[in-house]
């Protein structure tokens, strides 16, 4: 695996990772949250995630699990890990309180009135402080999983980072606005939701430097397969739902059959 591989990954990942700069930026210099394109966005990632977590991801994953073991327990094996990284992210979402949870939605609109209140009260301050912890640990899997796909196929890889980038911009609007309201201070709010994103590419990297010695056919596909039921689960827990938050039910659906068609167009170029 080359040196240049590596760091064609690791970019990838760093770049999704600090795309919740955007949305921070957004939060401070838009006047108005634009929902509908929010809302066609955030389908349009989860279509990318959900097409390709089945259709080139969890199929790689078997074909590597059943070459070296069999048909039937590479099977298993795949669908196992598949649902063992659904449950993973699920624990971690669980861990999370909702109001302190960087997926709840927020809007730009809430900068304004929150932001006169301007309170500093340790209170308020320890739930900033909470909010930018917890996108860091709910970040930290979908580093591991741009890296590892990325990895193996650059041109899947860029199209996941895409996606979480995508996922990223609003979650970076979610985190400065309760920083904001908490701190009163933009420069902050900013920077630590600036910095939280740096929990994928850290990801990334422990995921390299712990599992990669031991990379053989079992470990990469029990790692793949549990990449698309990571990248599955997020779809269906977050994206989506925020999908039709922000705007128009059919909006978002929209979005999401976008998203897969691009996804499959993209792949059919690539064979």
């Amino acid at each position: 695996m080359g040196t240049e591989n590596v760091l064609f990954a690791f970019g990838l990942t760093l770049f999704a990772g600090l795309s919740t700069g955007i949305g921070s930026a957004m939060a401070f210099f838009a006047k108005r949250t634009n929902t509908r394109f929010l809302s066609m966005s955030l389908g349009f990632s989860a279509g990318v995630m959900i097409y390709v977590s089945f259709v080139e991801i969890f199929d790689e994953a078997r074909r590597v699990l059943s070459e070296e073991y069999g048909n039937r327990p590479g099977t298993v094996y795949t669908v196992l890990a598949f649902f063992g990284g659904m449950l993973l992210i699920a624990l971690i979402d669980k861990l999370i309180p909702s109001e302190e949870n960087p997926h709840e939605v927020h809007s730009i609109e809430e900068m304004s009135e929150k932001g006169k209140k301007k309170k500093k009260d340790r209170k308020l301050m320890r739930m900033g402080l909470l909010t930018a912890l917890a996108i860091g640990i709910h970040n930290f899997p979908e580093g591991l999983a741009t890296f590892t796909a990325a990895l193996q196929d650059p041109g899947i890889g860029i199209a996941i980072a895409i996606a979480i980038a995508i996922h990223n911009i609003p979650e970076g609007i979610a985190v400065s606005v309760p920083i904001y309201y908490a701190t009163g201070d933009k420069k902050k709010a900013f920077r630590l939701s600036f910095l939280s994103g740096l929990s994928e590419p850290i990801g990334a990297l422990i995921g390299y430097l712990i599992l990669m010695p031991f990379m053989g056919p079992l470990t990469f596909g029990l790692l793949f397969a549990s990449v698309a039921g990571i990248m599955v689960f997020i779809s269906l827990d977050e994206l989506l739902p925020a999908a039709r938050e922000y705007g128009e039910h059919h909006l978002s659906i929209y979005g999401m059959v976008g998203g897969m068609v691009v996804m499959a167009v993209s792949l059919l170029l690539l064979m």
